[in-house]
């Protein structure tokens, strides 16, 4: 139980850097449907102010987040927004965990969604850049979705979300590896010397 509230906590921290309101506002209707139940001061997600205004920002980041040029006015805000988001996330389902400070749970989901957050807003660009802005749409819903996908799997399946976050891990690593080696430059054989 507690090693699944940890990665529970991971994910949806990690989910809050791709964009903050999905998993807030997933964590805040199953705390409103009584699947969750969030403690003290976390359960004031679950009051109905806070679902709509979590559903207007959402809205609002979901069509900010598409547009090329407004998509990177939307990572700047959102430095703010999604590191305080993963926060509360990773506190609010590591608070169960008996000795724990809240504050090192804070810390860690603030880190966490920082470093996704930090990532996302750098390759932003370069996918713009590179498809004229054709590509931000795209890009844009599959990040939607990966942070759907893995704040339901890290709160009903943990260990799903494991498999789940390696294989990112795995597909980004490849991408990686793909964008290096069209960068670099080919070697021309007229000119290249015999070894």
């Amino acid at each position: 139980m507690v090693l699944a509230n940890i990665i529970s906590a991971f994910g949806l921290a990690g989910a809050a850097g791709l964009n903050a309101y999905i998993p807030l506002l997933i964590v805040a209707v199953l705390g409103r449907l009584d699947v969750l139940q969030l403690s003290q001061p976390f359960d004031t997600l679950e009051s109905w102010p806070v679902i709509g205004a979590l559903v207007v920002l959402g809205i609002i980041e979901f069509v900010a987040d598409k547009v090329p040029g407004v998509d990177h006015v939307n990572d700047v805000i959102q430095t703010f927004v999604r590191p305080a988001a993963g926060a509360i996330l990773f506190a609010a389902n590591t608070g169960v965990v008996s000795g724990l400070d809240p504050a090192i749970g804070l810390i860690c989901g603030l880190i966490l969604a920082l470093s996704v957050h930090a990532t996302k807003a750098a390759a932003r660009p370069v996918v713009n850049g590179a498809t004229m802005g054709i590509g931000a749409p795209f890009v844009s819903t599959a990040e939607d979705i990966l942070a759907a996908v893995g704040s339901l799997l890290a709160i009903f399946s943990p260990v799903l979300f494991v498999i789940f976050a390696i294989g990112l891990g795995y597909v980004a690593y490849r991408m990686i590896r793909k964008a290096r080696s069209l960068r670099r430059p080919k070697a021309n054989p007229l000119t290249a010397s015999p070894s």
